[in-house]
């Protein structure tokens, strides 16, 4: 009995590892920002082509767990639970493995909802700019793996001054800015990616 209990802590305990690992890549940006540390965003994308290995141990580990807490049991499991503590401690109960359950599922669906950490740093101002001073540039980035990296991309370029418009696509790898040239460049905006999120600008260009 006590063996089986063990391996239920044990299956717990990976369910919750795998789904914290699928999500790693999504979670570490949102902690970089909290915790003001410039660059460590791209810390953990390497985890990104593991993601769907990592869902499916989750989801088989957790699907087995509540196999095990609610299949039927046999006369010998009953007659043994008998001997025991008819009440089963908390780590071994159905609410526990329902917790459990429950932020593994959070996890897994961080990166569907990370962006509503991420305040919204973009000028609201009505801003005037001289139209001959008005560039478009886009950047290809390297590292960019889910919602979660758009919105640090863009937070970071919005940081910078004389910015219009910024929007950033981790399916494509780019992002598209629209800024004045009268108070920030291209190689400065870059250079504000690649420091505030470790993500790499592979390619900038002037549209």
């Amino acid at each position: 009995m006590n063996s089986k209990k063990g391996s239920s802590k044990g299956l717990l305990g990976a369910g919750v590892i795998t789904a914290i690992a699928a999500s790693l890549c999504c979670i570490t940006p949102v902690l970089a920002l909290i915790a003001g540390v410039s660059g460590a965003a791209s810390t953990f994308s390497w985890l990104e082509p593991a993601r769907p290995y990592f869902l499916g141990i989750t989801v088989a580990v957790l699907g087995f767990a509540w196999y095990q807490k609610l299949k039927p049991r046999s006369a010998e499991e009953i007659e043994c639970d008998c001997e025991e503590d008819e009440k089963p401690p908390f780590m071994q109960s159905k609410m526990f493995l329902g917790i459990v359950t429950v932020f593994a599922a959070a996890m897994l669906a961080f990166p569907h909802y990370a962006e509503i950490f991420y305040p919204d740093n973009s000028s609201a101002e009505v801003v005037y700019v001289q139209e001959n001073n008005i560039v478009e540039a886009s950047f290809v980035i390297d590292g960019m793996t889910c919602t979660a990296c758009e919105k640090h991309v863009t937070y970071a370029i919005n940081e910078s001054e004389g910015i219009l418009e910024a929007t950033a696509s981790y399916e494509d790898g780019t992002a598209t800015i629209k800024y004045d040239k009268s108070k920030v460049s291209i190689d400065q905006l870059a250079e504000a990616v690649e420091t505030e999120t470790g993500y790499k600008v592979v390619e900038k260009k002037i549209q």
